[in-house]
């Protein structure tokens, strides 16, 4: 159980070791209220999302416990016999022992979140780490937001969708409304700015208004690529400069990841032939495009 809420919480070592496993983990929520000091701090906890499987291990972990009559308010173990636990499976599995440890672990959760799209305000909040000068984002997200999103992203994970790639979580920040159709611009937790185009129908449905909290998603194929330092002179509204990060090539169709610098990864999907022509290949500078009217915006 302690390898498993570091390892999905991203939580330090003293944290997890001085939970309270009734007060502190709620099932019903999927959440666990993770404190940096001890009890008497005036540090508010922070909560925790974690996937359903995990919360479903915990309780049954908890519920023998309860079995064996076994303290649940905190572990009562020893860090230092914690640590060596961990040297002994990492040895046992065949990596290097260093390799095992809680904050290895701890750091590995990290990365994988971004790797998954979190934003780095999402990472931080989760972390325990103070949340980054959002300025740039030219809006403000409170922590309620900050709450929020790593809700989302945890559901997002839960739910292992792979055709959740190529999203941006943020807040609308401006709303045009057209004789048919309502423009969009929303400014993602990483600061990029995303324009869509919908219909006013849509808007209405939707209650779009600055403020709202949305998910922007484009789907692979309508992500065109060009292989430039300067920025395309194009009419997409929307573009983006990064790096290929990775390139997994098939009989007919190719998947190139593009990493931008606020961490978002963009998948677009090409002809082998068009990436034969584009000469494209793993860390090349690149910009990647798409037009407002392939942004489909979400609220929920």
């Amino acid at each position: 159980m302690i390898f498993l809420l570091i390892r999905y919480t991203g939580a330090k070592l003293n944290e997890i070791l001085s939970l309270d496993l009734v007060a502190d983990v709620d099932f019903g929520k999927q959440m666990v209220r993770l404190r940096k000091g001890g009890d008497s701090d005036n540090i508010p906890p922070r909560e925790v999302h974690i996937p359903e499987l995990v919360s479903a291990e915990v309780r049954r972990i908890r519920q023998e416990l309860q079995s064996k009559n076994l303290p649940e308010k905190g572990f009562g173990i020893d860090p230092s016999h914690v640590r060596r636990k961990f040297y002994e499976r990492a040895e046992a599995i065949g990596i290097a022992r260093e390799l095992g440890t809680p904050e290895i672990i701890r750091r590995s959760r990290a990365v994988e979140l971004m790797q998954s799209n979190v934003p780095l305000p999402v990472v931080q909040k989760i972390l325990g780490h103070s949340t980054p000068n959002l300025a740039a984002s030219y809006l403000e997200f409170s922590e309620d937001e900050i709450r929020e999103a790593a809700r989302y992203f945890a559901e997002k994970e839960n739910q292992r969708k792979t055709s959740a790639r190529n999203s941006f979580f943020g807040k609308i920040d401006t709303v045009r409304i057209g004789d048919v159709q309502t423009v969009v611009e929303m400014v993602s937790l990483g600061g990029s700015r995303v324009c869509s185009v919908i219909t006013n129908y849509s808007h209405d449905r939707l209650g779009l208004k600055p403020g709202t909290l949305a998910t922007a998603e484009i789907k692979a194929p309508w992500v065109v690529l060009y292989k430039s330092e300067a920025e395309p002179r194009c009419s997409a509204e929307n573009r983006f400069r990064g790096k290929v990060r990775r390139i997994t090539r098939g009989k007919l169709m190719t998947e190139i990841v593009v990493r931008i610098p606020d961490g978002t990864e963009l998948c677009s999907m090409i002809t082998e032939k068009s990436k034969q022509a584009l000469d494209i290949k793993e860390e090349d500078t690149v910009w990647v495009a798409f037009t407002a009217f392939s942004v489909v915006i979400h609220t929920d």
